[in-house]
């Protein structure tokens, strides 16, 4: 038998909310390394899926929707001061369940901001409201600084979450391979500051998930890696990334916010109809989707660097942030049949864990602009080995439970900051808790530019003085 080493030990109960994939994958991981009775854990999820997991483990079990006019009751009988609400649901606010949690005096960790059922797509809303920008600012204007509130995590999974903590010791990595002498910063303006000192124009969260299975994907069919619903929806948002300073090429059809921190913009189409190019070590260049997702808007914002000018502030440095990713090739032919049902749902979906015969999900973030280029670092976990590491989980799935269980652990040894997000978490020990468990982690430089190849067949509209400006990077 293993001899699982315990990151820390909880007195309290955890209640899960929602069993999907992530739910189902994280469960052992609990069990491992978190000391605990597992009387003490319980589940209410949305349906019967996953039920077999929980009952094997022998942790409680419940099939009840949570909904707007019920969570109070169904979720709050259920939680008091010292517990946990760990939200791995879809269609369950986030934002809810956190200021419940936070009156009840329990803990609180989500892998993304979720609003109510049809938030995402809501027309009756402009598209800024849509957006991960305005979920992000709605969720942090519930902080109340001087208060010692409950920890509540919000947005880590792998990414959100894990990525952030990748950054950090990219930057690390890029400053001593360049000469640059840096201590580790004890706060954002040392981070954002050191990233200024490199150089670094732009931050891709970059990933190719090349899990396959030998059944292909059937006509009406959307088939993926991970939570299929959480995919589409966040698919159907408005395309939204960091901002940087450098950028001198306002895209065409680009808008800003009229509110909050103004890290971010948002284009007006979704996210899976965007594409933009990047680049990881095993697969080299590539198009990916620039799905919306928080990382993209929360790094921007951290990093951002501002000089007093008399009475105001300006911002003077910003890395562009955003995500670009290749799902597995099942889900791009599933995006595409999508997309080309104008974002009408198939009628039949299937998530692949235990029919994935092969194939690797590499994820990390690309640091370019900076002395020696570009630098991606980050996770190249395979099937294989993900099968090995933990049951229940597929390579991409791993990622991300591994990383809630990061989460959990440091909001357990951090009990009373109040509403945090990755970037303002002690991201080695993040990493501590997550890396036994995300393969080789490895760090690669690169002479690839968005200006590989380009102009060849056809002429181009590029800006050949500046590689890294997001003109180059869009797919048009």
């Amino acid at each position: 038998m293993t001899d699982y080493k315990r990151h820390t030990a909880f007195g309290g109960r955890i209640v899960m909310i929602g069993f999907g994939s992530i739910g189902q994958g994280v469960l052992p991981l609990i069990l491992r390394h978190i000391d605990m009775p597992k009387d003490k854990i319980v589940i209410i999820t949305a349906e019967e899926k996953g039920k077999e997991v929980a009952d094997a483990y022998g942790v409680e079990f419940r099939v009840a929707p949570v909904t707007r006019e019920n969570y109070k009751d169904l979720v709050g009988k259920e939680i008091g001061k010292g517990d946990f609400l760990l939200n791995l649901s879809v269609d369950v606010s986030s934002i809810a369940l956190a200021e419940l949690a936070r009156d009840k005096g329990a803990l609180y960790l989500d892998t993304c901001i979720e609003p109510w059922v049809g938030g995402y797509t809501d027309t009756s809303l402009p598209p800024s409201l849509r957006s991960n920008y305005a979920l992000r600012e709605e969720f942090l204007a519930q902080r109340r600084p001087g208060k010692k509130d409950p920890t509540a995590v919000i947005t880590h999974g792998a990414n959100p979450g894990l990525v952030s903590h990748f950054v950090k010791q990219a930057l690390l990595n890029i400053a001593k391979d360049t000469g640059v002498k840096a201590d580790v910063p004890a706060d954002r303006a040392g981070w954002g500051n050191l990233a200024k000192t490199l150089g670094v124009k732009v931050i891709h969260i970059a990933e190719r998930d090349t899990q396959v299975t030998n059944n292909p994907k059937k006509v009406g069919e959307f088939v993926n890696t991970w939570s299929i619903d959480g995919f589409v929806s966040e698919g159907s948002q408005p395309t939204e990334l960091g901002w940087g300073t450098h950028e001198k090429h306002w895209p065409y059809n680009a808008s800003r916010h009229a509110f909050g921190c103004d890290a971010a913009i948002f284009l007006n189409r979704p996210g899976a109809s965007t594409r933009v190019r990047t680049w990881t070590p095993t697969e080299g260049h590539f198009h990916g989707f620039l799905i919306t997702h928080s990382e993209a808007i929360s790094i921007a914002d951290y990093f951002t660097v501002t000089e007093e000018t008399g009475a105001a502030k300006a911002v003077t440095y910003r890395p562009t942030v955003h995500y670009a990713y290749h799902p597995c090739d099942d889900a791009v032919m599933s995006v595409h049949e999508l997309a080309g049902k104008n974002w009408q749902q198939q009628p039949n979906q299937r998530l692949i864990v235990d029919e994935v015969v092969s194939g690797i999900d590499e994820l990390g973030v690309l640091l370019a602009g900076h002395k020696k280029n570009a630098y991606w670092y980050g996770s190249q976990l395979s099937i294989e080995e993900a099968r090995k590491l933990c049951p229940h989980n597929n390579a991409t799935s791993l990622q991300v439970t591994v990383a809630v269980l990061g989460g959990l652990v440091w909001a357990m040894e951090n009990p009373e900051k109040g509403i945090v997000e990755p970037d303002e978490m002690d991201f080695q020990r993040v990493l501590d808790v997550c890396m036994p468990y995300l393969g080789p982690v490895v760090g690669a430089y690169s002479d690839w530019t968005p200006l590989e190849s380009r102009g060849v067949l056809f002429a181009e509209d590029v800006d050949y003085d500046d590689p890294w400006q997001f003109k180059n990077v869009l797919v048009v």
